[in-house]
């Protein structure tokens, strides 16, 4: 099979640590990291727990941790509390107990660091995910995405490379090699729903009838969040900035232009040069330096970053 090609600015960019995923002085704890990106996807599996996992693995979580780890945006500051509850090499499993509590998007933030430490360009991709959802519900998800010299942008969900997430999820598919028809990036759900080829009442958090978190309303902010990881802003996923409705009545023909605009670069083909551009001109889609935090258990507040 023939190499596929990078350009070397996005090769560059991808490989350097962003603020949030950089080790910053933990960084030797790195030494010792294979190259291999589904043997980094099991470590990082192996070192954390998602908040809603405690029962699965036969643990209970204390609140204190429930509540705050996955308010950790920096991953220095992950590596800190994994260190501090067992002080081991990273290549080392962690029982359940002594991991880091988090959500999608800390098992795809640690990946991705280990990935572009290794010299592997990497990035954090929001979108929904029909295999964490049930009966056509594609629940919000945050995966990897890393480059393959011989397949080019591949998909990998270091929260399922676990042989006993994998059963209770069902999944049938290596999850270091996610297929494109399983986690759909939030751009092509916004434009599936903007042509009349998919119900935005399929896409969400949950499904409609388990509360409001789903629709087209919230497919914006995946887009929105997803532009900002293409960029390495890898933020919280309750973490709101910019225009954008509380439902699908709230739209205007100004956001859905806007988020019509958003979804061409943040698609599965992406035009590097247009998601930097798009995000540094536009201040309704740039992440300011001060968001409003809607944390699930601490919450509402604003946040101003590093």
């Amino acid at each position: 099979m023939p190499s596929v090609h990078l350009a070397p600015e996005a090769a560059t960019f991808y490989t350097a640590q962003s603020s949030f995923s950089d080790p910053g002085g933990l960084a030797p704890l790195y030494a010792d990291l294979p190259d291999d990106p589904a043997q980094l996807g099991c470590l990082a599996r192996d070192l954390m727990v998602h908040r809603l996992e405690g029962e699965r693995f036969g643990c209970a979580i204390p609140e204190e941790r429930l509540h705050n780890d996955a308010e950790t945006r920096y991953l220095d500051d992950i590596l800190r509390i994994i260190i501090g509850r067992q002080h081991a090499p990273l290549t080392q499993r962690r029982d359940v107990g002594d991991r880091f509590v988090g959500v999608c998007r800390d098992f795809a933030l640690l990946h991705c660091s280990f990935l572009r430490h290794v010299g592997v360009p990497a990035r954090l991709r929001s979108g929904f995910a029909d295999y964490v959802g049930s009966d056509g519900f594609h629940g919000d998800h945050v995966v990897t995405e890393y480059w393959d010299a011989e397949r080019g942008w591949l998909l990998a969900d270091p929260q399922m490379a676990d042989p006993m997430v994998v059963d209770t999820f069902g999944i049938d598919f290596d999850p270091m090699d996610v297929p494109r028809d399983r986690f759909l990036v939030a751009g092509k759900v916004w434009q599936a729903i903007r042509a009349g080829e998919a119900d935005p009442r399929t896409f969400g958090l949950h499904p409609p009838q388990e509360g409001p978190m789903f629709g087209q309303w919230f497919v914006a902010g995946a887009v929105r969040l997803d532009l900002a990881a293409l960029n390495k802003v890898e933020t919280l996923l309750w973490d709101v900035w910019g225009p954008g409705p509380g439902s699908d009545e709230e739209f205007t023909d100004a956001i859905r232009e806007l988020y019509d605009h958003a979804s061409l670069v943040a698609c599965d083909d992406v035009p590097f040069d247009a998601v930097r551009n798009l995000f540094a001109r536009n201040d309704g889609l740039r992440t300011p330096r001060t968001v409003l935090s809607l944390a699930p258990f601490n919450g509402p507040r604003e946040v101003t970053f590093r």
